[in-house]
C-alpha cells in the first residue's frame, strides 16, 4: 500500500497509454459508438474487430493535419473506395486496425513531446536516426510504425543517434 506522500510507479513503464487521449483524437466515445471508454488493450481489440466508423477516421486524420490521401496511404486503402464509405459505415477491422495503431502512435507522441503540435511537426522534418527519413513517410508499414516508436523512446529517454 503506497503512503501519501509517495510516488506511484508510473503507467508508462508498461507502455500503457492515456487511453482518453486515444479515444479524443477519433472524436470521443459518441463518434466511436462506445458506450464506456477505452481502458484497455481488450476494448482495443473489440472496437479493431467492429471497425471504426469512417466519421472517426475523419476526425482523426482532421487532428493530426492529414489528407484523405495520406490516411488512405497508411491504411493501404484506396482513396477512391474511402470516399465511398458512408460517414456512420463502419470501416474493414484491417484498416481499423491501421487507424487505431495511429491514434495510438500519436497519443505516445504527444506524451513524449508534450503536444500535438510538436509532435505533429517532429512527424513532418527528416530525422537523422531514421536515415533522414520523414517519419510520417515510414507510416506505411508494421516496420515503420515500430521504428518510429523506437525513436520516440530514445527520445524521451535522451538517447539521442
Amino acid at each position: 500500500m503506497a503512503k501519501k506522500n509517495q510516488v506511484s510507479e508510473p503507467a508508462v513503464a508498461y507502455n500503457a497509454l492515456p487511453q482518453s487521449s486515444v479515444m479524443n483524437l477519433f472524436g470521443g466515445a459518441n463518434i466511436l459508438h462506445l458506450t464506456g471508454s477505452l481502458s484497455s488493450d481488450f476494448e482495443f481489440l473489440n472496437l479493431t474487430r467492429r471497425g471504426i466508423p469512417k466519421k472517426s477516421l475523419l476526425t482523426l486524420a482532421k487532428k493530426i493535419s492529414l489528407t484523405i490521401q495520406d490516411i488512405a496511404d497508411i491504411l493501404h486503402i484506396s482513396e477512391r473506395t474511402l470516399q465511398r464509405y458512408d460517414d456512420n459505415a463502419l470501416i474493414k477491422p484491417e484498416h481499423s486496425e491501421k487507424a487505431i495503431e495511429l491514434a495510438r502512435l500519436y497519443a505516445r507522441g504527444v506524451e513524449v513531446l508534450g503536444t500535438l503540435e510538436a509532435f505533429k511537426s517532429w512527424m513532418n522534418t527528416p530525422n537523422y536516426a531514421l536515415h533522414n527519413e520523414v517519419p510520417l513517410s515510414l507510416l506505411d508499414t508494421s516496420i515503420g510504425f515500430d521504428m518510429v516508436l523506437a525513436e520516440l523512446g530514445r527520445i524521451e529517454h535522451g538517447i539521442f543517434c
